[in-house]
């Protein structure tokens, strides 16, 4: 009798980042990472024959990486917002698109869904100047390319769907290159209103909040599709998971301690200091069994199998955001607005390394 194998890949929690899908050894997956600045930075590249292994288009992803992001300090986001607006200008230019080429930005996205209103704020922070290139050329400075903007809105509320109607733009306006904003959702809590993607595979609408719409991409629109997403919303899920782990890290933390103590405040750190869980490993998996029996022997995808059948027994299911996510949402719009203005715009971009450097 041969033994089957599940087939947990249903299961899986959902993730619409590159770095959560790729890991260091899969084949046709390569990965470079620096510092700057306090901002993780990091490139992948995915072969098309990794592709369908870890379910993840293939091309090139940018990723941007900071957990004072979601501190609301100004010199952090002008510190971030500079380092995109650079790294972003330098992705255009590795895709060979000139600074004369037309740009068409679609803010993807609900205004009424606030975890889903990432790609409207965006485009209300935008400098749009291809009205001004039609009606008015003689009196545009030199340094701005010709950028116009649309929010298409959602399917539910127009009853049309998302591509056709950028097709129809398209079709009219003649852009050389498209820049798609949307939400996205993460496996993990810590990426959550931390983290910025930048890819040229594409990008399904309201793939964040798990309603995929139809592909938008070179390969359905006929020009280069960028696009630009932040992870708003995690799965619950993913937050059940992640604490269980969690609670396993702290309480093989404490067994080492030398003043183990029965509190969820970890007696093992200094006052005050927080701590980073992500640094931590897992304890082995007897500690894990005496911490939560089987459960905690579970493989991940197992793991995440049980819980969401658990969830699921109760009629649950949810994605979840932040409490403070109307005031992300408003802040992140600004300062991927600026940013894209400072990339697309090599006159913006020049003013505004006179305004961080004074």
């Amino acid at each position: 009798m041969t033994e089957q194998k599940l087939d947990l890949s249903a299961y899986a929690v959902r993730t619409d980042l590159a770095i959560e899908s790729a890991g260091r050894q899969d084949a046709g997956v390569s990965v470079q990472e620096k510092e700057e600045n306090g901002i993780k930075i990091t490139r992948t590249r995915i072969e098309p024959q990794a592709s369908a292994q870890i379910h993840k288009k293939a091309g090139d992803y940018l990723t941007f990486e900071a957990r004072d992001l979601r501190s609301g300090d100004t010199e952090t986001e002008e510190k971030i917002e500079k380092a995109f607006a650079r790294h972003f200008a330098g992705f255009l230019n590795d895709l060979n698109i000139s600074a004369e080429g037309t740009c068409l930005v679609v803010g993807l996205g609900n205004r009424q869904v606030t975890p889903d209103a990432l790609g409207p704020a965006v485009v209300e922070n935008l400098l749009v100047t291809k009205h001004l290139f039609d009606l008015q050329p003689e009196n545009v400075k030199n340094g701005y390319r010709p950028v116009s903007a649309i929010t298409p809105g959602v399917m539910g509320l127009t009853g049309i769907e998302t591509g056709d109607i950028i097709m129809g733009v398209i079709e009219k306006t003649k852009p050389d290159f498209i820049i798609a904003v949307d939400a996205l959702a993460s496996r993990s809590i810590d990426r959550v209103n931390t983290t910025i993607q930048v890819s040229d595979s594409g990008i399904h609408p309201g793939s964040g909040v798990g309603n995929n719409r139809k592909e938008l991409s070179k390969e359905t629109l006929g020009i280069p599709v960028i696009a630009i997403g932040v992870p708003t919303v995690v799965d619950a899920v993913t937050i059940t998971s992640d604490v269980l782990d969690l609670l396993m890290k702290h309480l093989g933390q404490e067994m080492q301690s030398d003043r183990p103590s029965r509190s969820l405040v970890p007696s093992w750190l200094p006052y005050g200091k927080k701590v980073n869980y992500n640094e931590i490993e897992l304890p082995g998996k007897e500690k894990r069994a005496a911490f939560l029996g089987l459960v905690g022997t579970l493989p991940e995808n197992e793991k995440a199998q049980l819980i969401r059948e658990a969830l699921g027994a109760s009629g649950t299911d949810l994605m979840v955001t932040p409490k403070d996510i109307d005031f992300f949402i408003e802040k992140m719009g600004h300062l991927l607005g600026e940013g894209l203005n400072s990339a697309l715009h090599g006159k913006v971009s020049q003013e505004n390394v006179g305004h961080f450097t004074h």
